[in-house]
């Protein structure tokens, strides 16, 4: 591979036409360095040409992606999992790849998520979000660290000219990495609806009962809030204000259409760079303290908290198995650690290992999805009262959602402290972990703690 200045574009772009019979297509990805530009900036300047965007941050890794336009889709429905990584390895095999650089989330990079359970009935609130889906962006900016680097992903034709192909995409690239600020004008909530509040209720006590006669140990429950907003919302400044008050998580929104789901969320699933594997289990939830003191004993709280101790364990217990499977030296802290975000805390606990050869992130997501953070314990019978009694199609949210590039690195977190944006119009989605003795208004009001975060970003409080 060699480093790719502009100069080279119609080159590159000359050969892979060349090659090409009639009604064939070549994917082309195409990475080069660059000087330092805002990943929220770039988001914000595609929206001047009316193509979907994607957006990925770990704020503790000082990692982002900004992704426009699709160049590839990948879709799947039965086999979902096996499907996408046979696909993946099919584009990457017959693209032509120019990345001189060993950096995660450069080169040919696809984003995407999945439906919390392909099994339940899918409604209109998720139209326009496949089952599972992952793009690859035409134009990507990537920050690693302390450097930048922007990927073009161009599907060339055989009709294509390659002087003029080279110079539509140059004039695309300046005008995305020209500096355009996100507008500060914040939204305002006109209208909130809580959605079938007391319903919500008697799922919970019918869990309850479930699980003192059954052999089912947790399930857990999402409900939905819908918003009216006084404007239609844009994406980039909600980003802007994401990664302004919610550190220590994983800041996304993919855009399909006139819809966009978009969070802020703690709870990674799995990363995988350079064959090492990090998981973490984020299971146990408590407030923040208005002070020093308050916040200090709540978080004792947590921590001797025998209901959160035995939610999280459950966590750690299933990711602990299922990566045995797939890795080798897995290592577990023998106890928890306080996790605090800006409105809660959590109890937190790191799962390391090296990753098998002949294996993938997409065996790891397959493995771990869903965590009993987000379905419960035995998995498959808390799925199955979640499918036939739980009041909201979940779609995306509580499910995994990240990116994956061609050298095998790859980042999947779990789509909670989320929403769906639709204009001037919002769900927001919350869930909690329901064992044998709770109660129906503790934990509507753990919910109603976790729509923090989205609402404070979208004018409204808690």
């Amino acid at each position: 591979m060699i480093e790719v200045q502009d100069k080279q574009l119609e080159e590159i772009l000359e050969d892979a036409i060349s090659s090409l019979s009639i009604n064939k297509v070549q994917l082309c990805s195409i990475t080069k360095k660059i000087q330092p530009k805002n990943p929220v900036c770039f988001f914000e300047a595609a929206r001047q040409i009316e193509k979907d965007r994607v957006f990925w941050t770990s704020t503790n890794d000082a990692f982002s992606i900004a992704g426009v336009g699709n160049a590839y889709d990948i879709s799947a429905n039965e086999n979902r999992f096996q499907h996408m990584e046979l696909k993946w390895k099919q584009v990457i095999d017959q693209a032509i790849i120019h990345n001189s650089f060993d950096v995660p989330g450069t080169g040919l990079v696809s984003l995407g998520g999945m439906d919390f359970d392909p099994k339940k009935d899918r409604t209109e609130l998720w139209g326009d979000f496949p089952a599972i889906q992952f793009t690859v962006p035409e134009y990507m900016l990537t920050k690693y660290k302390e450097n930048y680097y922007f990927t073009i992903n161009v599907l060339a034709k055989k009709t294509d000219h390659p002087i003029q192909l080279a110079n539509q995409l140059r004039d695309t690239e300046r005008f995305l990495l020209t500096p355009i600020k996100a507008e500060k004008e914040k939204l305002r909530m006109l209208t909130t609806k809580v959605i079938a509040p007391e319903e919500w209720k008697k799922t919970v006590k019918k869990a309850t009962e479930e699980i003192r006669h059954t052999s089912i140990d947790k399930i857990v429950l999402a409900r939905e809030m819908r918003v009216k907003l006084n404007k239609n919302a844009n994406i980039a400044t909600i980003l802007d204000q994401l990664l302004a008050t919610q550190s220590n998580s994983f800041v996304f929104a993919f855009e399909r259409n006139n819809n966009c789901f978009i969070g802020a969320t703690p709870e990674r699933l799995v990363k995988i760079e350079n064959k090492q594997l990090l998981s973490t289990c984020l299971a146990g939830t408590a407030p923040r303290g208005k002070s020093e003191t308050e916040d200090r004993q709540i978080s004792n709280q947590l921590f001797h908290d025998e209901k959160n101790r035995e939610e999280h364990d459950f966590v750690v217990q299933m990711i602990k198995k299922g990566l045995n499977k797939y890795c080798v030296n897995v290592h577990v802290p023998e106890e928890p650690t306080v996790y605090p975000l800006k409105n809660l805390q959590h109890l937190y606990t790191p799962v390391t290992g090296k990753l098998k050869a002949g294996y993938s992130i997409f065996d790891i997501v397959e493995q771990l999805h869903p965590t009993p953070a987000l379905g419960g314990v035995p998995r498959n019978d808390a799925i199955t009262f979640i499918r036939d009694y739980e009041l909201l199609d979940r779609g995306w949210y509580g499910a995994p959602v990240g990116w994956l590039d061609s050298n095998d690195n790859g980042e999947f977190a779990v789509a909670i402290r989320s929403a769906l944006i639709q204009n001037d119009e919002a769900s927001l989605f919350a869930g909690c972990g329901v064992v044998k003795d709770s109660i129906p208004e503790a934990e509507f009001e753990e919910t109603r703690i976790k729509f923090t975060p989205m609402l404070s970003v979208l004018g409204g409080e808690s």
